[in-house]
């Protein structure tokens, strides 16, 4: 009943050990010099520490080496994950080419190697800048728009159910996509400020429901994904602020994080959200701002805003007793439309990206989200 971005399922085959668990295995044993590398679940300050002490050379060597390990580490510089990530890429290409023509596999999987070599070939492309790529079974990516050590502001697109390396973004239905999503707001974004260094991440790096089941009625992915995004924005760049723009079953994913993300995140905006996990803005224990919207057509509204023995997410955030500031949908159209570009919606949520608070449109019969604000107020 929770489903946003597709209803299929994806068979993924059993590969064996991951790629990623045999990186793992070998950078336990890495050295730079005489120097061991810090532990895969090292803290962030470690791993910055750490690499912060390497020359360019050693660095190259160490995404080159271990790109699956670099590549997705938090604290390592985002120009160094993103070389070790093209990286990766080139060496998961190469895996998924020979799977498409091994006549041992299903015609099923040898389509989905097809499409996979597709997706990482597109991903691979010049000037993209890909902060996280791990092809373990779905897969998980994330990618940023824009200059994420120089931006005083960055938004984090958090999507939703059917996430996965082959929905990370599309040619048809773009905007649906978690790519569309962080491209659309970037360019709303800049045109709301265009003299304010920003950055906007399409963060898909957990392992979200596929499909309409239990996963997605329930709280087990949201809570895994929850420290996967906490440990990611307590790794940004320490002067700038912080919004979560989060998307359907990304925004139970937001809400479990809320009590433990850095002081950084100012804003969290759930957008056709089946619940936070959380009967009031209260109870999220967080020092953000948290804000509500959804499109009259929505089909989420439909869903029963409660928690039973684990099933579903909890009350409503657009109902006036949860307490969030509640914004105009406008244009939205239905679920999967808050980032489609020209639309009200996604202009609400680059004001919010940009901090143009007190120019927000909020729920037509209610104008209360801007209460506090006057202005543009960027903190």
């Amino acid at each position: 009943m929770l489903a946003t971005t597709g209803w299929t399922t994806v068979h993924h085959p059993d590969r064996g050990v991951s790629a990623r668990a045999v990186a793992l295995a070998a950078w336990a044993g890495a050295r730079v010099g005489s120097l061991p590398v810090p532990p895969a679940d090292a803290p962030v300050r470690t791993v910055a520490r750490f690499f912060a002490g390497l020359d360019a050379v050693q660095r190259d060597r160490l995404a080159a080496g271990y790109p699956l390990v670099v590549g997705n580490l938090d604290g390592v510089p985002a120009p160094v994950r993103y070389r070790a990530n093209k990286i990766a890429l080139a060496e998961a290409r190469e895996v998924e080419r020979t799977r498409a023509g091994d006549v041992r596999l299903t015609p099923a999987d040898r389509d989905e190697a097809g499409r996979r070599v597709h997706r990482f070939g597109s991903l691979m492309q010049d000037g993209r800048q890909i902060l996280a790529f791990d092809p373990t079974g779905g897969g998980r990516a994330a990618e940023v728009f824009g200059d994420l050590d120089r931006a005083r502001r960055i938004s984090v697109v958090v999507p939703g159910v059917d996430t996965h390396l082959l929905t990370f973004e599309r040619t048809a239905r773009r905007w649906t996509a978690p790519v569309g999503m962080a491209q659309s707001l970037y360019a709303a974004q800049r045109a709301e400020a265009p003299d304010l260094p920003s950055a906007v991440v399409a963060w898909a790096d957990y392992t979200a429901p596929a499909g309409m089941g239990v996963d997605a009625a329930t709280g087990k992915l949201a809570v895994d994904g929850a420290v996967r995004l906490a440990a990611f924005t307590a790794a940004l760049p320490s002067d700038a602020t912080t919004a979560l723009f989060c998307h359907s079953y990304g925004s139970v994913v937001c809400g479990v994080a809320a009590a433990r993300l850095p002081d950084r995140v100012t804003d969290i905006v759930a957008a056709g959200s089946p619940g936070m996990r959380a009967g009031n803005v209260a109870e999220l224990e967080s020092t953000a701002r948290i804000w509500a919207m959804r499109d009259p057509g929505d089909w989420i509204a439909d869903v029963p805003h409660l928690e039973v023995g684990g099933l579903g997410h909890g009350a409503d955030p657009m109902s006036e007793e949860f307490g969030a500031r509640r914004l105009s949908a406008a244009g939205a159209k239905s679920h999967t439309g808050y980032f489609e570009p020209g639309t009200g919606a996604v202009d609400n949520l680059a004001k919010i990206g940009t901090g143009s608070y007190g120019s927000v449109a909020c729920l037509p019969e209610d104008d209360s989200c801007r209460r506090g604000f006057s202005g543009t107020e960027r903190d």
